[in-house]
């Protein structure tokens, strides 16, 4: 089997913070006969343990927990998981990851992420008043204090963070501002996550909102959501910084994603690959779906505690929705100069229209195209570097020799100049 990545939901959609933004806070409804219990049972989670871990077909099990908030689940529920993965390790390594708004970690929570290893992806959306925008507590009450005070509490103990941003209408006007603090408080690996959302005039069937492409209600773009030229702009600013001062020393998954577009191997973000399908989710009752962003009834493969999850992995419709992200591409994006590194990215949001009129452009489109033609000169340099055993870090020189006194600006139009502004 080929490789695959599953997203744990044990504790459903139940968070104790009530961001804006979020996409999954509604799911709550696909699962009104849960009450409040939405915890995984036991019997689930130890299924899932077991057939993840046997399924897997790599010798190092990477395991990841999301929500909703995990951490409501509490530190014994998670000694739990770690005391199944030894049971069924059967000689292969497990790796944990988490992720968390890290309002509810205290130090039981740290001697227990430190002690086991677990990697924490924090979600935080820049300094105060940019974070505060959208993430408040269920009082409508800020969240950044709180947040802060966990990843002092990560850092006392030595436990292992990235940080995951998410792009949204406001942090997306303060790129150097949020790339400056997420560097000042210590994180090293940094993701930057787009939000795009399709609000319905009224509910769906099962009551949700937002929804997915071809939705048949009348849909608007939330007023959440980043703006596309803007989004590839935010990207390309802290490119500006990050090329000339933070190579090797700053990881931001999206520029790493690229070269490896440019260089030519299989991206690893499951959203630049040609196809998808291999990165699921798997909800607290063991209903498993084609993909973190579409849980969606029609979506729902099956559950774990009647089918196996290789068979749900390798079902036809598993196959089907892999294979549609390459079949649904539009004209525009089989003709576009930089497929190879977009591929159109994730199907959750082609709902535009294209030069032609026709449905299912990525709403990302023009900020996508800016920051690839943008970056173009200096992925090539790299990659020129990888392929003659140099470094890639050599790029920071090479850039500040570009741009020299002329300043960065100036020097960018004149680099660029069939790149969109």
């Amino acid at each position: 089997m080929k490789p695959f990545h599953i997203m744990a939901k044990p504790h459903g959609p139940i968070c104790n913070l009530d961001c804006t933004y979020c996409y999954y806070l509604e799911k709550e409804k696909l699962y009104a006969g849960s009450g409040r219990d939405f915890r995984m049972h036991d019997d689930v989670l130890e299924s899932y343990v077991r057939q993840y871990i046997q399924t897997y077909p790599l010798d190092t099990v990477q395991f990841a927990w999301q929500g909703g908030e995990p951490t409501l689940l509490g530190v014994p529920y998670f000694e739990r998981v770690v005391t199944l993965q030894k049971k069924y390790a059967d000689g292969k390594k497990i790796e944990n990851a988490l992720q968390t708004n890290g309002t509810l970690l205290d130090t039981q929570w740290g001697e227990f992420l430190a002690r086991n290893q677990f990697l924490i992806g924090l979600s935080i959306d820049g300094p105060e008043e940019l974070h505060d925008a959208y993430r408040v507590d269920k009082g409508g009450e800020p969240t950044f204090v709180r947040v802060m005070r966990g990843l002092d509490l990560l850092k006392k103990h030595g436990v292992e963070f990235n940080t995951l941003t998410v792009v949204n209408r406001k942090n997306s006007y303060g790129a150097h501002e949020v790339y400056r603090f997420l560097k000042q408080i210590g994180s090293r690996y940094l993701q930057f996550i787009p939000v795009v959302e399709q609000v319905a005039e009224d509910p769906d069937p099962n009551g949700l909102v937002l929804l997915k492409p071809h939705a048949r209600q009348r849909t608007t773009v939330s007023d959440w959501s980043v703006e596309p030229l803007q989004f590839g702009r935010f990207l390309q600013q802290i490119f500006d910084t990050w090329v000339i001062q933070d190579v090797g020393g700053v990881f931001v998954q999206i520029f790493d994603v690229a070269l490896e577009s440019w260089y030519g191997v299989p991206q690893s973000l499951c959203v630049f690959k040609p196809e998808c399908g291999r990165a699921l989710a798997v909800e607290h009752n063991g209903d498993l779906y084609s993909c973190d962003h579409f849980v969606y009834p029609e979506n729902r493969l099956g559950n774990i505690m009647e089918r196996a999850i290789e068979s749900l992995i390798s079902s036809p419709q598993q196959a089907r929705f892999g294979a549609a992200k390459a079949a649904a591409l539009p004209s525009d994006c089989q003709k576009c100069d930089v497929r190879f590194a977009c591929n159109g990215e994730c199907p959750k949001h082609r709902f535009t229209q294209t030069t032609a009129g026709e449905y299912g452009l990525n709403y990302l489109c023009a900020g996508y195209k800016h920051f690839f033609h943008h970056i173009d000169p200096y992925m090539r340099f790299m990659t020129n570097e990888l392929r003659n055993n140099g470094a890639p870090a050599r790029v920071m020189e090479w850039a500040r020799s570009r741009r020299g006194a002329a300043g960065s600006a100036a020097v960018t139009q004149h680099a660029y100049p069939g790149c969109p502004q």
